[in-house]
């Protein structure tokens, strides 16, 4: 194994496509590689410890959600050494692509899973269908899935009607239904927040023995970006990889949502769209003492005039 980077390159912000797939290539090329995977996929591997993280990822993602805008994977071997294989595809696909496929089947047939102690598939939505699906390929791995669809094939998930560009995609042939692909995982961890009821219905589909479903009501729609403007994701990763990830643990981290003005907002604007006016004087006293929110100030005095 090569010896841990402290420093994965320059910034690759606001690149176009084809430049960024140039500079990550030359940036790879000393210990790992970029193999294109057709049109709209590409596989980036980076070859450090003997954990591996496979993450899944949107170009237009990587592009936003990294100050560099590099694959979330870097980020783990730069301060864990662990080893990195990113799945990057342009747009949201759910990777349901035969050249996909054929890259897992050839990883499979070279033992490339069997080389490592420990292995981690994440990803986040249409990302995190395909951390699930695809991590069969690795018997024994360890699953990070937030706000996953389990699949969008008409038969199982017509009630959602989100994706609708998708419909003529195939979910049914292979790597397709992502709770089947999961029964050989050690342990996935399913992410949501049940008041967005499309994300709850999918995670009902998900069951089984080793399957932790964790709720995280009135988080909103975007899991992902709020854990990274916490600080929260990587340590969720590392506590996942070496089996740690519990309620407790996931109640500590998750604290952090008290200084989250975003949170904040939406589980004010959840209170006051139920009219739950006492609940709302709490939260709104709460908040203002603690940080500066004219908002919340404002809403706490509105309340306070009302009659009871």
């Amino acid at each position: 194994m090569s010896e841990l980077r402290t420093d994965f390159g320059p910034s690759l912000k606001d690149y176009s496509r084809s430049d960024w797939i140039a500079e990550v290539t030359e940036l790879v090329e000393d210990d790992g590689s970029l193999s294109r995977l057709g049109k709209r996929h590409m596989a980036i591997f980076t070859e450090h410890g003997k954990t591996l993280l496979v993450s899944f990822e949107t170009l237009q993602g990587i592009q936003a959600l990294s100050p560099k805008a590099h694959p979330m994977g870097w980020k783990m071997a730069e301060t864990h050494n662990w080893s990195s294989l990113t799945l990057v595809s342009d747009g949201d696909t759910w990777f349901r692509n035969p050249a996909v496929y054929a890259y897992f089947d050839h990883m499979v047939d070279d033992g490339f899973f069997d080389e490592f102690d420990r292995v981690l598939f994440y990803g986040a939505g249409s990302c995190g269908y395909a951390a699930a699906a695809f991590s069969v390929v690795a018997p024994g791995a360890r699953v990070v899935a937030i706000q996953p669809q389990a699949t969008l094939s008409t038969e199982f998930a017509e009630w959602d009607q989100r994706f609708a560009e998708m419909r003529r995609t195939s979910f049914s042939d292979r790597y397709g239904y992502a709770p089947d692909m999961l029964q050989a995982a050690k342990r996935a961890h399913i992410i949501y927040d049940p008041s967005q009821m499309e994300d709850a219905m999918h995670a009902a589909l998900f069951s089984g023995s080793n399957i932790i479903k964790t709720r995280l009501r009135y988080w909103g729609a975007a899991l992902q970006t709020d854990f990274l403007d916490l600080g929260i994701l990587y340590d969720l990763l590392e506590y996942a990889n070496n089996d740690l990830l519990n309620r407790t643990r996931f109640a500590d981290l998750a604290r952090m949502r008290r200084l989250h003005m975003p949170y904040l907002k939406r589980l004010l604007a959840r209170l006051d769209a139920e009219e739950r006016d006492y609940l709302t004087q709490l939260l709104c006293h709460n908040v203002s003492a603690r940080m500066r929110a004219p908002a919340f100030a404002a809403r706490l005095a509105e309340l306070r005039q009302e009659p009871a």
